[in-house]
């Protein structure tokens, strides 16, 4: 990964940035590269609630706040952005609203890499829109000054119809980063993280593969 003027990811959700980008991140930190996290909803609709269960529909949004916080913190981000939308909403937020704060964010901080998700190949109705608004605001910049776009695909087509991955970044070396990010993510996490760890103690491939290689597609502008 080249060192970047700055790195501006945008997901909707807290824990979007733990799974699938979060060695990314982490590596572009190190490398002091400035990283800003925009993250557009609280996650206040999200159906895990601990377990056992230690959150209610009423706390949950503060505890997935907190969340947040601590996961920035273990990544060494030093700008998060709370944006202020609803959970599950994002998609019927007006088009131009959404492109225009994207679009106060790169006029603001001028990044030279910008990471969200591949509209249409990413499952969840908010992670398109996100990706969409993202989309919208960098087509309009011409194209010798627009940032690199990179995508987040994990739809069940999306190499079918993408191709494979244009990049793969293997973030083997801050793999406890990445992991300590997920498990930060306690209400949604806990689970999965215990089980993740266990076969990661036992080598299993395909644990392994996922913790240490990240995969994005560069977003080709028409």
């Amino acid at each position: 990964m080249e060192k970047e003027r700055h790195v501006l990811v945008v997901f909707p959700h807290p824990d979007d940035e733990a799974f699938g980008v979060s060695g990314t991140i982490a590596t572009h930190v190190r490398q002091g590269s400035p990283v800003t996290y925009a993250c557009l909803t609280l996650g206040e609709m999200g159906r895990n609630m601990g377990n056992p269960p230690f959150a209610t529909r009423e706390t949950l949004p503060l505890i997935r706040k907190q969340e947040l916080q601590n996961a920035a913190k273990v990544l060494g981000i030093a700008d998060l952005r709370m944006m202020g939308l609803r959970d599950k909403t994002v998609e019927f937020e007006d088009e131009t609203k959404l492109t225009d704060m994207i679009t106060s964010l790169v006029d603001e901080l001028n990044p030279s890499l910008v990471i969200t998700f591949y509209p249409g190949y990413s499952v969840h109705p908010d992670h398109d829109a996100s990706g969409a608004a993202v989309v919208r605001a960098l087509e309009k910049i011409p194209a010798a000054s627009r940032p690199k776009l990179h995508c987040v695909a994990f739809s069940n087509n999306c190499v079918e119809e993408l191709g494979q991955a244009d990049i793969i970044n293997d973030v083997s070396k801050v793999a406890d980063i990445k992991i300590e990010t997920i498990k930060a993510h306690r209400s949604q996490t806990q689970l999965m993280a215990a089980e993740m760890e266990e076969k990661l103690k036992h080598n299993d491939p395909q644990a392994l593969a996922w913790i240490n290689n990240e995969r994005f597609w560069i977003y080709k502008f028409k």
